[in-house]
């Protein structure tokens, strides 16, 4: 039986980390997801020995860490003039993973241009490249969410890197809410790179470029509210995702990692997360 881990994103539960930590582990979740941008999970503000303290909270509440979220915001890795200090803080990111007893951290680059030609395609190649071939040094996976472009697009990149240490953080709920792609199909194209998922759900309001959606996140960022004219995020299971198909397609890709629950909006995301988890323990004892 294949049989899915599941995991959370404590940072949507607005509580503090020790706090959170108990929450996840009595909801029944194996492993956690943690922001490791800015505040106290921010490397910079962690001694090694803040660092073994974190951990010693989160396996003593019988987790794991399933991925560390080093998305550093704005337009990603698209401008070349902020890409050096950008580049040297997730390499920090990819350090503080390994301390946490974790291989993988997912971010999102920006929107991978349709012309491969372009300079940001450049821009955005030469920065992930570096990324990747630092954190292949060390045994990490830098995973790139999905949703800003087309699965087939995202795919065509990461082959042209031509470096290990770049994976996917599989987002199916990015892709129907933004990009309109399937992603039961966008599984078997990014197969050979998905490392890490988030467990997300969603609907399309209005169709646009999606440049004009993460330029948004880039401004305003997840509370703008231009962001609610063009797509909804839902619990889990209300939204447009085909969660047994989806899950079948995991499995038939042979992965085993992680369904981490991302809850980024809502009046009760507690309550959210707490019915995803039942959701998707549901999902899996149906379709193991």
């Amino acid at each position: 039986m294949n049989q899915f881990q599941i995991g959370i994103i404590a940072d949507w539960l607005h509580q503090p980390f020790a706090q959170s930590m108990e929450t996840c582990a009595k909801m029944g979740a194996d492993g956690v997801q943690v922001y490791a941008v800015d505040g106290e999970m921010a490397p910079e503000n962690l001694s090694a020995a803040a660092r073994a303290e974190k951990r010693r909270i989160i396996e003593g509440n019988g987790l794991v860490v399933s991925a560390l979220c080093g998305d550093l915001g704005g337009h990603g890795f698209a401008r070349a003039q902020e890409n050096k200090t950008k580049v040297e803080r997730s390499k920090r990111i990819v350090d503080l993973a390994l301390d946490m007893g974790t291989t993988v951290v997912t971010t999102h680059i920006g929107v991978v241009p349709a012309d491969s030609s372009s300079d940001t395609y450049k821009v955005m190649q030469a920065a992930c490249r570096e990324l990747g071939e630092y954190a292949r040094s060390v045994g990490v996976t830098f995973a790139i969410e999905t949703g800003p472009e087309p699965a087939a697009r995202l795919r065509d990149f990461l082959d042209s890197l031509g470096t290990g240490g770049v994976g996917v953080n599989m987002d199916p709920a990015n892709l129907v809410m933004v990009t309109d792609d399937d992603p039961v199909a966008a599984v078997h194209t990014l197969a050979p790179y998905i490392v890490h998922t988030h467990a997300k759900d969603g609907v399309m309001r209005q169709k646009t470029d999606p440049q004009v959606i993460y330029d948004f996140f880039a401004e305003g960022g997840i509370g703008d509210l231009r962001l609610s004219d063009y797509f909804l995020e839902t619990p889990l299971g209300q939204g447009q995702v085909d969660f047994p198909a989806y899950l079948a397609a995991l499995r038939e890709i042979g992965f085993h990692g992680f369904l981490t629950i991302e809850r980024e909006v809502g009046e009760d995301p507690s309550a959210d997360i707490a019915l995803a988890v039942r959701f998707l323990k549901q999902q899996a004892a149906f379709n193991a």
